[in-house]
């Protein structure tokens, strides 16, 4: 919400961060692409493991990668379609901020989004998710 306020190359804290570090441009929108590909990955992962569709282990790894990497890849493709049809706005709906690169460091930083999901809250979910389970049949 913040970014839709203020638009992507302009929220505040990035400025912080951009002349703090001498940074060519605003990345708070890699932020939120980082987000964008955690917290996809944690509900997918939620999703799979409760309904069982994929057991543990890495095909879930693999699964949860590939939604979220669908999604921020569809986002991807609706900010290209508002461009197309924004005309001069496109420019700062995009963000891009001059960077030719953009759209794929977007699915990077989802992809790290996403990894981080799986190496640094996969264990930790698991735990959870047979507490949950002995609890309901406890």
């Amino acid at each position: 919400m913040v970014g839709g306020h203020y638009t992507y190359a302009e929220v505040p804290i990035g400025e912080w961060f951009q002349s703090a570090f001498g940074w060519q441009r605003n990345n708070y929108d890699k932020f939120g692409h980082l987000l964008q590909g955690l917290v996809p990955a944690l509900v997918a992962r939620e999703v799979l493991v409760r309904l069982s569709v994929v057991p543990t282990g890495r095909w879930l790894d693999l699964f949860v990668i590939s939604l979220a990497l669908a999604i921020s890849a569809f986002y991807e493709l609706i900010e290209w379609w508002v461009a197309l049809l924004s005309d001069q706005a496109a420019e700062s709906f995009l963000g891009t901020q001059g960077y030719v690169w953009d759209t794929q460091s977007d699915m990077a930083m989802a992809l790290l989004g996403a990894l981080m999901t799986i190496l640094l809250l996969g264990k930790r979910h698991d735990r959870q998710l047979i507490e949950i389970d002995q609890a309901d049949n406890g």
